[in-house]
C-alpha cells in the first residue's frame, strides 16, 4: 500500500510473524506506524487513500486520530514486539562460544534528522554531560543521516565512543536494511543502559528489552521540523516520568508497554488476515 511500511523492515518482519515470505513481503493492506509518535501515528502531511485502514500501535495513537477526525484505525502494537518475540535470544549470548553475555555500559542514541533535515546542536556540549553522566563505555547509534556526515560522526569517534549504525530504513521501496531492528535489538541487548537526548523509540525499546533508560542532554533542532504537535516541549509535559538521568525504571516499564502496544499484539493467523488480506506462500 505505501513504502512507509517498509521503513526498517517492519512489513519483514510481521510478515515472518505472519508465516509468509518476509524476503519479498505482501503488501500491507494500510498505513503502519513506522516510529513512536505523538500525534496520529503518522507524519502531518502524509497522504492517504480514503478508506485505507491505519494500523497503529497503541489505543492512545487511534484516539488522537480519531480526536483530529481521521478514522479506519486499528491498533496491533509495535512491530518491534513482534521482533523481540520472533527473536528470544538474539543478541543475549556470545557468538563464538555460546556463554550468555553480561550486559554492560551504555548504548546511547542521537536525536537524528532525515534525508530533508540536519539537526543541529551542541555536539561538545552533549559529550561532556555524557562522560559526567555514564559510568562505563559508552556505545554511540548515530541515524545514518548524521552517520554519512564526518563532521558529525567525527565529533563521537575523536570523543573516543564507539559509534555505529544500524543501516538506511529505505525509500519508495529500496534501500531497505530489513535487519536494521534485528541489528539494533541485538546491540541494545548487549548494554545495560540506553540513554538518548530526546524521548523516542529507541528509549522504549530499551526498556521493553530490560535496560535502564534516560532521557538527558541538548535535545538539539532539527531544520524543518514540524511543531504543529507541541514539539519536544510537549513531549516533556506529557511523559514527564521518562525525562531525566536517573529516573524510575518500574513507570518506565509500564509507560513503554502501553506506548508499544504490548497488550494488543495479534496472533499470525490475525496479521495474515487483517493486514496481508489472508496471503500464504501458495
Amino acid at each position: 500500500m505505501h513504502h512507509h511500511n517498509h521503513y526498517y523492515g517492519h512489513a519483514h518482519i510481521m510478515a515472518r510473524y505472519a508465516g509468509l515470505d518476509d524476503a519479498a513481503p505482501p503488501r500491507i493492506r494500510g498505513y503502519l506506524q513506522h516510529g513512536w509518535n505523538v500525534a496520529d501515528g503518522f507524519n502531518p502531511t502524509h497522504e492517504f487513500f480514503d478508506g485505507a485502514t491505519r494500523f497503529v500501535w497503541s489505543p492512545d495513537v487511534a484516539q488522537r486520530g480519531y480526536a483530529l477526525g481521521r478514522r479506519n484505525y486499528h491498533v496491533v502494537g509495535s512491530p518491534w514486539l513482534y521482533l523481540q518475540e520472533l527473536e528470544p535470544t538474539l543478541g543475549l549470548f556470545d557468538e563464538d562460544n555460546g556463554k550468555p553475555i553480561e550486559r554492560e555500559g551504555t548504548l546511547w542514541f542521537l536525536f537524528h534528522g532525515w534525508e530533508g533535515g540536519k539537526i543541529h546542536g551542541d555536539h561538545q556540549r552533549l559529550i561532556d554531560e555524557i562522560r559526567e553522566t555514564e559510568d562505563g563505555p559508552v556505545t554511540f547509534s548515530l541515524y545514518y543521516t548524521e552517520y554519512d556526515r564526518p563532521e558529525v560522526r567525527n565529533r563521537y569517534l575523536d570523543a573516543g565512543f564507539d559509534v555505529i549504525s544500524f543501516g538506511r530504513r529505505g525509500f519508495s521501496y529500496l534501500g531497505t536494511d530489513p535487519d536494521f531492528l534485528y541489528k539494533q535489538l541485538a546491540a541494545i541487548r548487549r548494554h545495560r543502559r540506553v540513554a538518548a537526548n530526546r524521548l523516542s523509540s529507541a528509549i522504549l525499546y530499551g526498556a521493553s528489552a530490560g535496560c535502564e533508560v534516560a532521557v538527558y542532554g541538548d535535545p538539539m533542532l532539527m531544520d524543518g521540523e514540524d511543531a504543529r504537535f507541541g514539539g519536544n516541549a510537549r513531549v516533556e509535559r506529557q511523559w514527564p516520568e521518562l525525562i531525566g538521568k536517573d529516573i524510575d525504571q518500574n513507570a518506565a516499564a509500564q509507560i513503554t508497554r502501553h506506548e508499544l502496544g504490548a497488550d494488543f499484539r495479534l496472533t499470525p493467523y490475525e496479521v495474515r488476515h487483517t493486514m496481508f488480506d489472508g496471503s500464504t506462500n501458495d
